[in-house]
């Protein structure tokens, strides 16, 4: 009897060339792969309208033209797998000129101190869902592309998220992390003088606020506020006083020559005398115990005569340190300031060519790619199956091949047969 071929089989063997039996084979095939390609497609487009969106956020920068004293610090800086032998590989480097001004700032954007910072900024550990650090370093660098141009040495940072805000402001991040990095390695000579003075600045501060408050004290217990000024108007005083008591005494020696000591006018003018008498003796002040020569009795307004030399020295001194403390106050400010300025400015920061925008189109995943892609790798694969399947239905049943792999099916365990069911060999 006659064995009947499909079409398709027939013109397979109508054809010579390999190639042309593959193609002819799988045209024979084709509603086969008409399925497949249907559902690889319906299967494509679910899946590219289920992942989720990302979008781009790029910022450009432009690193500073010299590198300062801070340039080997930062070289050493990215040397971040390789330990010490690789700082000291990147040192001598950066020192030697063998990378470019781009490269160094696009290792330290990709270094544990830029990106660790960020990753703590934006809580990025939470966000990935994942629970160790080193998985969240490597999908942030994942999501971010940092290139340079050779020609104008313009750094492009393109940073991608599934978060427009965030996708932004990682973007900007890098450029904010990194001058903050370069400002804390920076050993240039402004640092270490504006570090030196901002020392010195703190002490002389504590010595001023300790001269003052002593000052203060000893002013406050003598009633001591300008010696000189003081000393003037006690003297003037006691001058006027000294001229009333001897004009007092003149009256009092004729009024006793005309009334009698016994006369009300007399005793008056005594009483008077007496009055200018005490106040001319406390001005001028009496023999002193030890314990009372840095307290004001009394509460007197003035210190009397007989002390202002002595409260005058130590006034003296304590105004003199006062004044000298505020003098290195006043210097040591301005110095303090030109050297923040002067730090500022050898401080090398990068220049921003354009800040990161916001991201309105979706970067990822593009759903025409997608179900195009997916439908075609299917198809690809299908076809593949097919033809692995025709080869090895045309091998010899005796050939090598098929020999080891009846070998190999008889030698795996057996399916235990399932009650009434016959157990296959």
């Amino acid at each position: 009897m006659e064995t009947l071929t499909p079409p398709g089989d027939s013109a397979v063997g109508a054809a010579k060339a390999p190639w042309a039996k593959n193609i002819l084979y799988l045209w024979g095939r084709r509603r086969t792969l008409l399925r497949v390609a249907i559902v690889a497609l319906a299967l494509s487009t679910l899946i590219a309208f289920i992942v989720p969106k990302r979008y781009e956020s790029a910022t450009s920068i432009m690193p500073p033209e010299s590198q300062s004293g801070s340039a080997a610090m930062l070289a050493m800086l990215t040397g971040r797998a390789g330990g010490a032998a690789g700082g000291l590989g990147s040192l001598a480097s950066g020192l030697l000129g063998g990378r470019t001004n781009g490269e160094l700032y696009i290792d330290l954007m990709h270094s544990g101190s830029v990106m660790g910072s960020l990753i703590d900024r934006f809580h990025l550990q939470q966000v990935y869902h994942t629970r160790y650090a080193k998985d969240t370093f490597r999908k942030l660098s994942a999501r971010t592309k940092i290139t340079e141009n050779k020609k104008s040495g313009i750094i492009t940072i393109v940073t991608s998220d599934t978060d427009q805000r965030r996708a932004q402001d990682l973007a900007n991040g890098y450029v904010e992390e990194l001058n903050k990095l370069m400002a804390r390695v920076s050993t240039s000579a402004a640092r270490r003088e504006r570090e030196f003075i901002e020392q010195r600045l703190a002490s002389v501060v504590k010595e001023l606020n300790s001269a003052q408050e002593e000052l203060s004290h000893f002013s406050s217990s003598t009633s001591t506020i300008d010696i000189k000024e003081q000393t003037r108007a006690t003297v003037d005083a006691g001058a006027k006083l000294q001229a009333e008591l001897i004009v007092g005494q003149s009256e009092l020696q004729s009024l006793r020559q005309i009334y009698g000591d016994e006369n009300v006018r007399v005793r008056a003018t005594r009483e008077r005398i007496g009055v200018l008498q005490r106040q001319l003796d406390k001005m001028g002040g009496s023999a002193l115990d030890p314990g009372e020569s840095q307290a004001q009795p009394n509460g007197e307004l003035y210190p009397p005569l007989r002390r202002l030399p002595e409260l005058g020295v130590r006034y003296a001194n304590l105004y003199r340190h006062v004044r000298v403390e505020e003098a290195v106050y006043d210097l040591l400010s301005a110095e303090y300031e030109t050297a923040r300025i002067q730090e500022a400015k050898e401080i090398g920061t990068v220049s921003v060519v354009d800040f990161a925008g916001w991201p309105e189109k979706k970067s990822f995943p593009i759903r025409s790619y997608f179900m195009l892609g997916g439908t075609g790798i299917s198809l690809l694969i299908a076809s593949l199956f097919l033809l692995v399947k025709k080869t090895w239905n045309e091998l010899d049943e005796h050939g090598d091949l098929k020999v080891i792999a009846h070998q190999v099916r008889i030698s795996m365990p057996r399916r235990s047969a399932r009650p009434g069911e016959e157990a296959h060999p």
